[in-house]
């Protein structure tokens, strides 16, 4: 039998929040990294081969932040490109920095697509990612195909200039050509006379 729904219950039914689903887990470029790998910090540390596990655990890449993760991924884009072990400056280790920030960022819209501050910065990383590789690409196009194929980057021309033609251009265009052509008319005769003068100067000197 149908029984009715005291105020309390329907009250609480009102008040009910939908259930929302699980988002998919998103691939990260930081997920090749080994969990086993020490923090940029540590690496080089002579005393860690003599430390206990469970402290070679607590420097390892599994017990480190998103920063740190970023460090490792950073040097290790950075170590494809460079020029030499000194190398900090070029523009080749420039994009590769660019590079690894545009992906974090990437995988951070994706699952907070309305963040439109990171999205800003986003799109000047990539700005000016683009003018570092249109120069390569202009100066040293060996560098550059090297530096697209390392860091796995694909490279689209930028499109030509197009101005979008209005009724308004088209008789604005008209127009001042018309009077350039109007103008040069006029102006016509008195160029010819200065050409007459300078021909007249010329044969005047060659005698």
């Amino acid at each position: 039998f149908y029984q009715a729904c005291t105020p309390f219950i329907q009250t609480a039914r009102c008040y009910a929040r939908p259930v929302r689903r699980r988002r998919k887990d998103i691939p990260s470029h930081l997920d090749d990294l080994p969990p086993t790998m020490l923090k940029k910090d540590y690496a080089n540390v002579p005393i860690i081969n003599s430390v206990d596990d469970v402290v070679k655990r607590l420097l390892s890449l599994e017990m480190a932040s998103q920063k740190e993760k970023m460090k490792i991924k950073t040097q290790q884009l950075v170590e494809k490109v460079r020029r030499s072990p000194s190398d900090n400056g070029s523009f080749e280790v420039q994009v590769a920095v660019l590079t690894a920030k545009i992906r974090t960022y990437e995988e951070h819209l994706q699952r907070h697509p309305k963040d439109k501050n990171n999205r800003r910065r986003m799109l000047m990383a990539i700005d000016r990612r683009k003018k570092l590789l249109s120069y390569l690409r202009r100066v040293r196009y060996d560098t550059f195909e090297n530096t697209c194929k390392q860091l796995n980057i694909q490279y689209t021309l930028p499109p030509p200039y197009y101005r979008r033609i209005t009724k308004r251009w088209v008789v604005k265009k008209a127009f001042c050509r018309k009077v350039f052509q109007e103008v040069r008319k006029l102006k016509a005769p008195e160029r010819l006379k200065q050409r007459r003068e300078w021909q007249a100067r010329a044969r005047a000197a060659k005698e």
